[in-house]
This record gives C-alpha cells, structure tokens and sequence, in this order.
C-alpha cells in the first residue's frame, strides 16, 4: 500500500503532534523527578485514562494539576 499526496501529510502531521505531546510530558514529568515511560505505565496500571493530547496540554497549562495526576499515579 502506497500513499500519496495528502494521506502522507496526514500521517506526518500526527506523528510530530504525538511527538510534541509526548516531549511536553516527558518535560513536565522530569521536574518532578519522574521519566516519561514511567509515568505512562503508572497512569496505566491505576487505570486513569488520559490521553497524550489532553496530559500535555494539563502539563503545559496547569502545572498543579499535573503534578497532582504524577503523585496520584505513581504512588
């Protein structure tokens, strides 16, 4: 299967979207001593289910209420 014109650019645009969120998080999860794969799995095993878009955006602009998502995760 070969794509072409814009199905690539489709592609290409939500992988850098996922690439960004996920750098957000890493960086916000690194101040407070927690990697991103880390916190990832945490969220996963405690069954919180929030997903990249919306956790990066919380660690950008609420920088409270990301640290209250860490420490309830990985607790």
């Amino acid at each position: 299967l070969r794509l072409v014109g814009s199905e690539m650019c489709i592609r290409d645009r939500k992988r850098s979207f996922r690439a960004l969120w996920i750098a957000r998080i890493n960086a916000g999860a690194r101040e407070l001593g927690v990697s991103y794969s880390v916190l990832i799995n945490s969220l996963m095993k405690k069954d919180i289910a929030l997903d990249r878009k919306i956790l990066s955006d919380i660690a950008i602009t609420d920088s409270t209420t990301f640290e209250k998502i860490v420490k309830t995760a990985t607790s």
